[in-house]
């Protein structure tokens, strides 16, 4: 006879099976094709039916942090790296650099960085720290003379979006070609042969707006 004991551990290994299942092929999907992927291609990838992963998993976004907290997490921390620095210059192009390989190398994580998905604590977390990284290193570079003065933040978060959304296909076409862009873009910052800007710089909340945009195309 199996004790209720027995019986509950059985239950709680497999439903901690079943999550390491819908993980494991949630990162596999979402790397292929994006975090807009079923949620059904997911159970089926798995091998578990859609009721086992809504339990495990009631929406979207809790499939979202879960697979990616840790990815995520380490990009606050190369943030936090990237504060610390003596030089700001090589504190923001190091910083962009560890970016820029999260971006190139997985596409989920390339679709959560770029745009603006909502609902993922750990996303949003990181949202709000990259800004304020930026704004930071960007306001200690100009301090030092380093990059022009008219830059602002909203500047920078725009361009390394569109850019960033190119690297998974540059890493593809050539491994590390992003590097190239991105060197392009950064000297572009660089306040020695600067030309005045034509237009106003976005607002926080014109940004927010283009890069919902770029998640959710109108057409």
């Amino acid at each position: 006879m199996l004790h209720r004991s027995g019986t509950v551990r059985c239950v709680r290994r497999d439903a901690q099976r079943n999550r390491e299942l819908v993980l494991a092929a949630a990162r596999e999907v979402y790397a292929e094709q994006g975090v807009e992927a079923p949620l059904d291609v997911i159970a089926r990838r798995a091998g578990v039916g859609n009721a086992t992963l809504y339990r495990r998993f009631p929406d979207r976004a809790a499939l979202i942090e879960a697979v990616f907290h840790v990815t995520l997490a380490a990009v606050i921390d190369a943030g936090e790296e990237a504060r610390r620095a003596e030089d700001p210059w090589a504190g923001l192009n190091g910083y962009l650099d560890r970016v820029f390989t999260v971006l190139a190398a997985d596409r989920g994580a390339n679709d959560l960085m770029t745009t603006g998905i909502q609902g993922v604590p750990t996303l949003e977390k990181l949202h709000v720290h990259n800004a304020e990284t930026f704004a930071g290193l960007l306001d200690r570079c100009r301090d030092q003379g380093l990059v022009r003065a008219d830059v602002v933040t909203e500047d920078l978060l725009l361009a390394l979006a569109a850019l960033g959304r190119a690297a998974p296909a540059l890493e593809t076409a050539a491994p590390g070609s992003w590097r190239r862009p991105l060197a392009l873009l950064t000297d572009g910052l660089r306040a020695e042969g600067a030309h005045t800007l034509p237009t106003e710089p976005l607002t926080a909340d014109q940004l927010a707006s283009v890069l919902g945009e770029l998640n959710h195309p109108r057409g």
